[in-house]
């Protein structure tokens, strides 16, 4: 918080700031107070000091804990009567290393706490031996004035709120204070020294700016910037180090500085090459990717740009010269190759989130000021190159849409006080507002963009609430939509299991469905290399997979888009049979799915979907992924109306090469796309289920029927015999031995269901031989004659 008033003169609570934050939608994910832990560690007096009795290297301390003696146990050589230095009492927890501390036996003597070294206090990197301590008092806190921390998440689209200031330019705009404006910085050119920079073309760097000090003492960093950096969790390095990060994280410009004395030559920002790897910061050896932008001298490679610097160029408490940068990288190559290298950074994090390219200058002077300022040195020029012109993005906002979009108004002069405190410039044109937007905004592109940032600042609460209309006129769903839900219910009352797979499928097997597949230019394996031409192809490798594990008895499904060589796609329902269905009586073993079944289900389900089975027409089927004598379009209409769907047995052929032996796939399919809505909006029904109390009667009939006979014409004639007949199924059609070469038997079950008395023996034989006769109309007869 003291850090944010450095930017934010305001006199409000924690508690207000926090309830602006979330008010002004950056959302508080914690508020840590430090104070509680901290003021457990005291400053303490040693009153005396004896030899441990069970180990040479440890010494028995009596403490005076303000007024109290403990005895504490400690291994520091300076450990003496008389030292004022640091106690942490059982229940403290160590800075450093998040320790808890307990009451312990230690070689055989009870030890109360701990005294504590600068390293553990977390004040400086001495570990040798315990603090001395000068002018405080026995019993005084140690850490005075810690500092609370307000932990924020920040969205992708707000990286200018990585950096504080841009926190406190949003609250200033909220009302909570006024952003103090930055002093300008004049720095005194005192070196002529530089170092030549060269930016290669496709490196992944637009802009590149450098300044060179000399002769500089680098060193422990002051309290101020060591105690700002640890609230945020960082742990100080030094002076230079630190400066940078501070930098960083104050007005988000992530900066890097090298060793110059370690640099050969010039600095090249170039593209990595194949096979180049080097040794980064993280003390980690990473193999570069071909993509990448490498910050290299004349012979290494210096670091990975906006990523990670590297051992070679590193700095160290002996640097004596040093090059600051601050540069513009690519974001979308900043984010594939620190995926791909597994890297996560502070820089990367804000680079590929977006970094105000106009803060290269002031980033630099800020840094050369705080440098020499802690370790002196001389300062050369500021050297930027390449493209330093920012592209300034222009809106136009009319304020009379804000309350159309929002619902209330809000007045001219509230909107140019709000953007311009947000730093936006404005040109007013009666109720329009020409609007600039500013280098560290790049999620502002348009006028919604602009009545988004109004609306926070004024505040969200603002916004009515409003009933939602009790009538919707209008379907939430379209037609083909509703089709889309409906046919996966239908199939699942089917039986059938549903699966959900990619789009993507192997070209290995999708060449069976089609002439040209459609190739994926990077595919996420090289199972899945191109866009699937029929469903079938994922569903008949699913049952593969089954079947391997031994479940032989399936009915999937799955509804989704196909593509065609001419890269358009339809939606298609596909369906799938596979081994045995379960017979309808105990004593009868288990059949084989077949193509009469997918043809039922099929029919089932267009007739879920509102189809009348009357108007329904089949004719050959004219894929070649189908058995050519087992499969069957089905057409609206007639055989020039649209096709609604096909069904055929997988061909043999394909389910050999997929090394599918063992059993035959009977296949269904629906095209949604060919279903046309009806001019007028009518529901799908079904009819009235009417029950009968006199019994139904079922015969089996076995004709001799011509090859090119088809079995639909067969079951519709017989239907159009007797209005009592419930159903004709067909099950079972034969050739083969004691049958002729051009003729089949054709079994079919036929239900009668009367409707006012139940059935005699001569009734049943009446409509039997209607039955016959029908069949004889089409050149048949029974095949026990």
């Amino acid at each position: 918080v003291p850090w944010l008033k450095k930017h934010l003169s305001t006199k409000k609570s924690l508690d207000q700031i926090v309830g602006a934050l979330t008010n002004i939608g950056l959302e508080v994910e914690d508020v840590i107070k430090p104070d509680a832990n901290l003021k457990l560690f005291k400053v303490v007096k040693i009153i005396k000091t004896e030899k441990h009795p069970n180990a040479d290297k440890l010494k028995i301390c009596d403490v005076d804990v303000n007024g109290k003696l403990e005895k504490v146990v400690c291994g520091a050589s300076n450990a003496r009567d008389g030292l004022l230095t640091v106690y942490a009492p059982p229940g403290a927890v160590i800075p450093k290393n998040g320790m808890k501390l307990v009451v312990a036996q230690i070689r055989g003597v009870e030890s109360k706490g701990m005294l504590c070294s600068e390293s553990e206090l977390g004040v400086s990197e001495i570990s040798d031996g315990i603090i001395e301590i000068k002018n405080k008092k026995v019993g005084e806190n140690f850490f005075k004035n810690s500092d609370d921390v307000i932990d924020i998440s920040i969205t992708p689209n707000r990286s200018d709120c990585l950096g504080i200031k841009g926190i406190a330019r949003d609250l200033s705009a909220y009302g909570l204070g006024k952003l103090i404006e930055e002093k300008k910085i004049k720095l005194k050119e005192q070196s002529k020294k530089k170092i030549k920079v060269v930016i290669k073309k496709n490196s992944g760097c637009n802009t590149f700016g450098s300044l060179y000090i000399e002769g500089i003492k680098n060193c422990e960093s002051p309290k101020w910037l060591k105690k700002d950096l640890k609230a945020l969790g960082l742990k100080p390095i030094s002076a230079v180090v630190d400066i940078t990060n501070y930098i960083m994280f104050d007005l988000n410009r992530p900066m890097h500085a090298y060793d110059s004395e370690k640099i050969n030559g010039n600095i090249i920002i170039r593209q990595s090459k194949n096979g180049e790897s080097f040794e980064a910061l993280d003390e980690k050896k990473y193999n570069i990717p071909s993509n990448a932008c490498l910050i290299t001298d004349e012979k290494k490679i210096l670091g990975l740009g906006g990523i990670i610097g590297g051992q070679s160029s590193a700095i160290n408490f002996d640097t004596k010269n040093i090059v600051l940068e601050a540069a513009a990288f690519d974001p979308v190559k900043i984010a594939k190759v620190s995926k791909q290298l597994g890297i996560i950074t502070d820089a990367k994090f804000r680079f590929e989130r977006g970094v105000d390219p106009n803060s290269i200058e002031s980033g630099l002077k800020l840094a050369a000021k705080l440098i020499q300022e802690i370790c002196g040195g001389k300062i050369s020029k500021i050297n930027i190159i390449g493209d330093q012109k920012f592209i300034k993005r222009k809106v136009k906002f009319d304020i009379n849409n804000f309350k159309k979009l929002i619902g209330f108004s809000v007045s001219s002069k509230d909107c140019q006080k709000i953007l311009g405190t947000l730093g936006f410039k404005i040109k007013v044109k009666k109720q329009v507002l020409d609007i600039d937007v500013p280098s560290w905004r790049p999620d502002v592109n348009q006028e919604a963009d602009i009545i988004e940032e109004i609306l926070r600042i004024k505040g969200l609460d603002k916004v009515s609430s409003i009933s939602p209309l009790s009538n919707q006129n209008k379907p939430a769903l379209s037609y083909h939509q509703k089709l889309f839900h409906l046919v996966q219910r239908s199939f699942a009352s089917r039986g059938f299991f549903e699966t959900i797979s990619w789009s993507f499928t192997n070209s290995k097997f999708n060449q069976y469905y089609t002439d040209q597949s459609i190739k994926i230019t990077n595919p996420i394996s090289s199972d899945l290399d191109v866009l699937r031409s029929s469903n079938f192809v994922n569903l008949i490798l699913q049952a593969k997979s089954n079947l391997d594990r031994s479940n032989l008895n399936l009915q999937m499904f799955e509804v989704g888009p196909v593509f065609k060589a001419d890269l358009t796609q339809e939606t298609i329902a596909s369906g799938i049979l596979v081994g045995k269905k379960i017979s309808s009586t105990w004593i009868d073993s288990d059949q084989d799915f077949n193509v009469i079944d997918a043809k039922e289900d099929l029919y089932f389900i267009l007739s879920d979907l509102g189809l009348s089975l009357d108007n329904l027409v089949i004719e050959k089927s004219d894929k070649s992924y189908y058995h050519p004598g087992q499969s069957g379009n089905i057409f609206l209409g007639n055989k020039k109306g649209p096709k609604v769907g096909s069904f055929g047995t997988i061909h043999p052929l394909i389910l050999k090469k997929m090394d599918i032996q063992k059993s035959n796939i009977i296949g269904l399919e629906i095209y949604l796309d060919n279903f046309i809505e009806p001019k007028k909006p009518s529901r799908i029904s079904k009819k009235q289920l009417k029950k009968y109390d006199f019994q139904t009667v079922e015969r089996d009939f076995s004709f001799i029927l011509d090859k090119n006979v088809r079995a639909g014409d067969l079951v519709s004639l017989i239907k159009k015999t007797n209005e009592i007949i419930k159903s004709v199924n067909v099950f079972d059609v034969y050739e083969g031995e004691n049958i002729e070469k051009d003729k089949k038997s054709l079994a079919i079950k036929v239900q009668f269901e009367p409707t006012d008395k139940t059935l005699n023996d001569k009734e049943i034989d009446e409509l039997s031989d209607k039955i016959i006769l029908a069949a004889k109309s089409l050149g048949g007869s029974l095949r026990s004659q």
